[in-house]
Parts: C-alpha cells; structure tokens; sequence
C-alpha cells in the first residue's frame, strides 16, 4: 500500500526521484498516465491490469465511456526506474499536470499521485476546508 506524501524536485531532463519506500511496491516497470483534478497517476503492472480490466467493462456505447478511456489510455506510458531510483517523466504527461520543477509525490492506497506542488497545496486547502463534508458523504460507502 502507498501511503504519505513526499516533496521532490523534478530535473532538467524530467527525471523525478520515486521515494524509497515506493520504489519496491512499484516494480521495475509500472504505468504513469494522466489522472484525475490535474494530476499524474502511477500505478504498478499488476494494478494497471485491474484498472483496465475494469476500463474494458464500461460500454463504448456511452460517449462518457468513450470520452474517459481515450483520455485514460492515450496519455499512458510504461516507464521505469534508473539506477538512482529516478523516473523520467513524458513531457506531455508533466504539461498536463504542470509540474516544472517542485512537485508533490502522494500514496494513495493502490497508486501514486504526482502532483505540482502549487497545484497540491491548492487542492489539499480547498479539500481540507471541506474535509467534514466530504467525510460525511463517505458514509454512505460504510467508510
């Protein structure tokens, strides 16, 4: 399980640093693509296969569907860690998230979310401010 959150600062080249307590849940070679609120999923291969196993199971019928796993797959990338531990991030991957330099590094549970650091803090003080609320809601899933 990933869990916690860790400050990195991405290279001149796109290289980012993968905390050490990630790297061996992670595996050699995992998935990064673009994820949800402006922010890079990663995920390692065996969880990459239940996230698409499940993709394959929305109806192509449904533009929503359509829509979600053009978005979803197109911007995936199989990538994997140098000998420093370090993952070069796809330039339109770091666009999409804009992470220039300083970014965020998030366990959450079955991924990893890379974030821009602007762009987390933001989150994190619209979420936090809200936080009761969205506890609240949670309930309704026996959480």
């Amino acid at each position: 399980m990933f869990m916690g959150e860790h400050q990195h600062n991405v290279d001149q080249k796109g290289r980012l640093i993968v905390p050490a307590k990630f790297r061996e849940e992670l595996g050699e070679t995992f998935v990064v693509t673009r994820g949800l609120d402006q922010c890079l999923f990663v995920y390692p291969l065996d969880e990459w296969k239940v996230v698409e196993e499940k993709l394959k199971t929305l109806p192509m019928t449904k533009k929503d569907a359509r829509a979600f796993t053009r978005f979803f797959f197109s911007g995936a990338s199989e990538c994997e860690l140098d000998k420093q531990g370090r993952v070069n991030l796809p330039p339109s991957l770091r666009k999409y998230a804009a992470i220039e330099k300083e970014c965020m590094i998030v366990g959450v549970s079955s991924r990893i979310e890379i974030w821009s650091e602007p762009l987390w803090q933001e989150y994190f003080a619209q979420s936090e401010e809200s936080f009761n609320e969205i506890a609240e809601n949670m309930m309704d899933f026996d959480i």
